[in-house]
């Protein structure tokens, strides 16, 4: 059993297991040469792009983990006449209210689909490299695809361990749970257990390092493929949430150098008549395909639809927590006019993300896996600010807000030095990435960081919209208590892998019950 090469996920994964078998068994028996490779690689390695979905659970070809958006302080339920039914929200009101176990909907239980994705994709990925091993038609090529490889399974173990592990925490990741780890192609009889999450992690790297050295000096056609910037960029990432500054910083300074710009929203936004809703398509959107800013992109972006707007996510609007961040600094910030469209109801305005490029356009990008030359420039802000290179800090942040604020009203800000300075950055974040994936992930990383914690309470309202008055009625409201006292920021292990794997999986600690209350 153990030398059969399949591309099938962890026994533990799937209940149909043997039509699964039969599925990719066939692809592999015609992958003969590098470009059959590469074809199993766009096919099974990536994140698909998702067109004109319905947000729902248990779907394994819906969109990727959207729930991820409605966990934080960035986004409320609204209720309006033309969206009633409330489907969107009846399929993530259970992550909205951070409920016990947030995979039931209508009071059925439903399978955890995001794992079962993310799982399959790493065990294609390990059949993949197992090929690259016996097929070298042509070298140059095999040495790409296997770049490719090392760094989407690298990116999807991170997001594993980000839903359902802990923050990493140097002091404690040698013995908090991780995610169970696989990097062979054959089949186990056994069954699994969650890895450490500093093994976890160091997979992680191993894996994206690996990627930005197979990748080093190979073309580089499109932002939805990986390149060598991309593995560059997201060890950034891996290493902020690490607390690793220095490697931050040598992984920015790579990326800084490929050639990516910012985009000026002074000029972008002449095309644009914000704030009318709608569709927003690649000729005037500010996050898109073609920006000089996107480095990587893939999977669909939840927040858009054919029919334009918000429709996929039509239950929830923009808080208004984060409508007031666009507000904190001086200037005209032209992020607001232009990510955010105004539904206007007199009784309920309400504002919806407008951020993407609509899913009928090719410049469409990524809702949850993103990465952008902004995130780079505060990844290496804040790793600056932790070293205390406070002086080099401002320069970073004043040359991403020149370009995001309109002209004549720009000024530079006041100089910033220790925890106010580490606010600003954290601000200054949850302004350019919101809606990108990254909010519900850096609370959870702020909440155990060693020099600057932070963690706070999240209050969301729940409402009813009446067919026979017309009107928003509120129901009440759950809160999400601090970190320190308070599981529900890590995702439930699915039942269905915690029951197969008879005892040898241990879950997250249990989820509270919440209670609603009435706050007025």
């Amino acid at each position: 059993m153990k030398n059969c090469i399949y591309v099938v996920l962890l026994l533990f994964f799937f209940s149909s297991c043997d039509s699964f078998l039969e599925e990719y068994s066939q692809d592999l028996t015609y992958a003969k040469t590098a470009s059959d490779l590469d074809e199993l690689l766009i096919g099974d390695g990536y994140m698909k792009i998702t067109e004109n979905s319905v947000i729902g659970l248990g779907s394994t070809d819906g969109y990727y983990f959207p729930w991820i958006h409605v966990m934080d302080d960035d986004i409320t339920q609204v209720e309006t006449g033309w969206n009633a039914d409330g489907s969107a929200f009846t399929a993530l009101a259970n992550f909205y209210l951070w409920a016990e176990y947030p995979y039931m909907q209508e009071g059925e239980e439903v399978s955890d689909g995001d794992w079962k994705r993310l799982y399959k994709h790493i065990s294609s990925l390990n059949v993949i490299l197992s090929k690259t091993e016996t097929i070298n038609d042509q070298p140059e090529e095999i040495e790409r695809i296997k770049g490719e490889c090392y760094f989407l399974r690298g990116v999807y173990y991170f997001y594993l361990a980000n839903i359902y592990a802990k923050p990493y925490s140097k002091s404690t990741a040698s013995t908090d749970l991780g995610v169970p780890l696989k990097t062979t192609e054959y089949i186990e009889d056994v069954y699994f257990q969650r890895n450490t999450l500093e093994e976890t992690y160091d997979r992680i790297v191993d894996d994206l390092t690996t990627a930005a050295r197979l990748l080093k000096g190979k073309e580089h056609k499109t932002v939805y493929r990986a390149g060598f910037h991309a593995a560059h960029a997201f060890l950034s990432r891996v290493y902020l949430y690490m607390e690793e500054y220095e490697k931050v910083l040598l992984s920015v300074d790579t990326v800084l150098q490929g050639g990516y710009a910012l985009l000026d929203y002074n000029e972008r936004l002449a095309l644009v008549n914000p704030g009318q809703g709608g569709t927003i398509s690649k000729e005037v959107s500010v996050t898109y395909k073609d920006s000089p800013e996107t480095i990587f992109s893939q999977g669909g972006n939840c927040f858009a639809s054919s029919t334009g707007g918000m429709m996929s996510m039509y239950n929830f609007s923009v808080s208004e927590d984060l409508l007031e961040m666009f507000n904190r600094e001086p200037g005209n910030d032209l992020r607001f006019g232009s990510w955010l469209g105004v539904y206007k109801d007199p009784n309920n305005p309400s504002y919806w993300v407008e951020k993407l490029a609509d899913e009928r356009e090719d410049g469409v990008v990524s809702s949850e896996c993103l990465v952008r030359l902004p995130e780079i420039l505060l990844n290496k802000a804040e790793a600056l600010a932790m070293l205390s290179r406070e002086d080099e800090v401002m320069n970073v942040i004043e040359e991403l807000r020149s370009k995001r604020m309109k002209q004549d009203t720009y000024v530079a800000l006041d100089r910033r030095t220790g925890e106010k300075l580490i606010e600003l950055i954290r601000d200054e974040r949850r302004r350019e990435l919101c809606f990108e994936g990254h909010r519900w992930f850096d609370l959870r990383r702020y909440a155990v960081n060693t020099k600057y914690p932070y963690t706070k309470k999240i209050i969301h309202d729940q409402y009813f919209y009446s067919s026979t008055t017309w009107t928003r009625e509120y129901l009440g409201s759950y809160e999400l208590k601090e970190y320190n006292s308070e599981p529900a920021y890590v995702i439930p292990i699915p039942r269905s892998v915690i029951e197969f794997n008879k005892g040898n999986m241990v879950d997250n600690a249990t989820r509270p019950q919440r209670e609603m209350f009435k706050r007025f």
